[in-house]
């Protein structure tokens, strides 16, 4: 271990950042223990040996997709606020002194030292003579630990934030739907924001899950331990071993015995990969199962905004309505004032009629004649919007 790069929790305080690109980290070891670490990204990239293309995508300042990748010796994880680097030995997990990352740590220091799955698998190897067989206790590997345990923050996370959202989203809308206001509608409009941002976060978590869960290939590069148990293994490469006596005949059969014994081993081996792959699988099938459910969550709470949306507009569509009845009227009844003033106007110029004297009781006949053809005018224009049904009965 590289002592130089590591930087005890307690005097972290009175630590300095030497350079400008320098960031904290965190390094979780398989017995729990945690070191802090003050380093830039190149000491990380050569201590894990990873490419920086693949070490960019945890780079906060840059815009990348959710992303679990399995490559040679590590997996790289860019979930949400965890962005860690896992290897078969250690976790590096990126900005510990977060709010949302110091969970993550507490749980890794709790669960990483626990490294069994149980008592129940049995694996069954033959002695040499005795033929004896022995129960073995299989180790969980240390990533596949390590991986559920970002997945567990991760998916918990997102499923806290939609239930707050829950929360603050159904009273909003039965408030908006009661009384149509500008802040209510303010309001609604703030949360649908924040809905549709966490609809896209989770998301991506999701389509990362499913993409990982379709393809055998992604799914095999994050069992790191298998590789290193490969790397080391005489019989495990595909190559013939080189390793036989040179006598043809003695070189034959240890030959074959060699070889029927390292196919019985490579088969046992490649069947506890299988189980190992297929209870990982498992695993990532319920985060899958949860984040889905997550998901669907936000999609009820999409679809009570739309209905609550068409519920509000079809109640301003009527307000609509109204007011253009009432201005349907208001014009009509202007307009009929405007013929009976229009009268007025006429009999009110100073001009000579030879009927006005001794003919007192015409101006009567002329108001009252007047206002009847208005009113009559008035209720034709009221009942043929009525039968053409632009106004309502």
């Amino acid at each position: 271990m590289d002592t130089e790069l590591l930087v005890p929790v307690e005097t972290q305080a009175s630590l300095k950042k030497k350079t400008a690109v320098s960031t904290s980290w965190i390094l979780v070891n398989r017995d729990g223990e945690s070191t802090v670490l003050d380093v830039d990204k190149y000491a990380i990239m050569r201590r894990v040996q990873v490419h920086a293309r693949d070490f960019r995508i945890l780079d906060p300042l840059l815009s990348y997709p959710s992303k679990i990748l399995g490559r040679e010796r590590v997996i790289v994880l860019n979930l949400e606020h965890v962005k860690a680097i896992i290897t078969s030995e250690e976790v590096f997990l990126r900005d510990p002194f977060d709010i949302n990352v110091i969970p993550i740590v507490e749980e890794l220091q709790r669960r990483l030292p626990d490294n069994t799955i149980g008592q129940g698998r049995v694996a069954e190897e033959e002695e040499d003579q005795a033929g004896e067989r022995q129960e073995v206790d299989t180790e969980f590997p240390f990533e596949f630990r390590a991986l559920e345990v970002a997945l567990e923050a991760v998916c918990s996370f997102l499923d806290g934030r939609t239930r707050e959202l829950e929360t603050d989203t159904y009273p909003a809308l039965d408030e908006l739907t009661s009384k149509i206001s500008s802040r209510n509608l303010d309001h609604v409009r703030k949360l649908k924001s924040a809905m549709t941002r966490l609809t896209n976060r989770v998301q991506k978590v999701r389509d990362e899950l499913e993409q990982l869960l379709d393809d055998d290939d992604d799914m095999a590069d994050l069992y790191l331990s298998r590789k290193l148990t490969g790397a080391c293994s005489p019989v495990s490469g595909f190559s013939a071993p080189n390793w036989y006596p040179i006598s043809p005949t003695v070189g034959s059969k240890i030959s074959r015995t060699s070889k029927g014994s390292a196919v019985t081993i490579r088969e046992e081996n490649d069947v506890e990969e299988l189980e190992m792959l297929l209870e990982v699988t498992n695993n990532l099938k319920s985060y899958f199962m949860q984040i889905d459910s997550t998901l669907n969550k936000l999609t009820t709470v999409a679809g009570y905004i739309d209905d609550t949306e068409d519920y509000i507009n079809i109640q301003l569509d009527n307000h609509r309505n109204q007011l253009i009845q009432l201005e349907l009227f208001l014009s009509s009844g202007t307009v009929c004032l405007s013929i009976y003033s229009l009268v007025a106007a006429i009999f009110g110029m100073n001009l000579p009629y030879t009927w006005r004297e001794g003919h007192s009781h015409v101006f009567k006949w002329v108001v009252i004649v007047s206002g009847m053809a208005c009113a009559s005018l008035f209720m034709s224009i009221v009942s043929y919007a009525r039968q053409k049904g632009l106004v309502g009965s």
